[in-house]
C-alpha cells in the first residue's frame, strides 16, 4: 500500500477519488501522462486495494477504499505513538541530566 502512494500521480488520483468515485477519464484529466499509463497507475492502487473499480459499458468508475487506509492510518499511529513515547523518556532524562540540583 505505502509504496503504491509512493508515487505523486497515484496520490493525486487517490486525493481526487476522496471527494466521490470517478470515471478513468476524469482521473486521467489533471495529469500529463497517457491514458495507458493512467490504466497502469490505477492498476497498482486496485492491486494496492486502496481503489476498487467497476465497469458500465465501455465507462470504468473507481472508488477508493475507505478500509485500506484505515489500516494504513492505524499503522501509522502505532509507531506515532511508540516515538512519542520515546522522545517524552529523552526529554525527561535530558531535563533529569541538565538539572544542577
Amino acid at each position: 500500500m505505502f509504496a503504491a502512494l509512493a508515487d505523486g500521480s497515484r496520490r493525486t488520483i487517490v486525493d481526487r477519488l476522496s471527494r466521490g468515485p470517478a470515471t478513468v477519464k476524469e482521473l486521467a484529466a489533471p495529469l500529463t501522462m497517457s491514458l495507458p499509463a493512467v490504466l497502469q497507475h490505477l492498476r497498482v492502487l486496485e492491486d494496492s486495494g486502496l481503489i476498487r473499480s467497476e465497469k458500465s459499458g465501455r465507462v470504468r468508475t473507481c472508488r477508493l477504499q475507505p478500509a485500506a487506509l484505515q489500516q494504513a492510518e492505524r499503522w501509522i499511529a502505532d509507531r506515532r505513538s511508540g516515538w512519542e513515547h520515546r522522545l517524552d523518556r529523552l526529554e525527561t532524562f535530558l531535563n533529569t541530566e541538565g538539572d544542577p540540583s
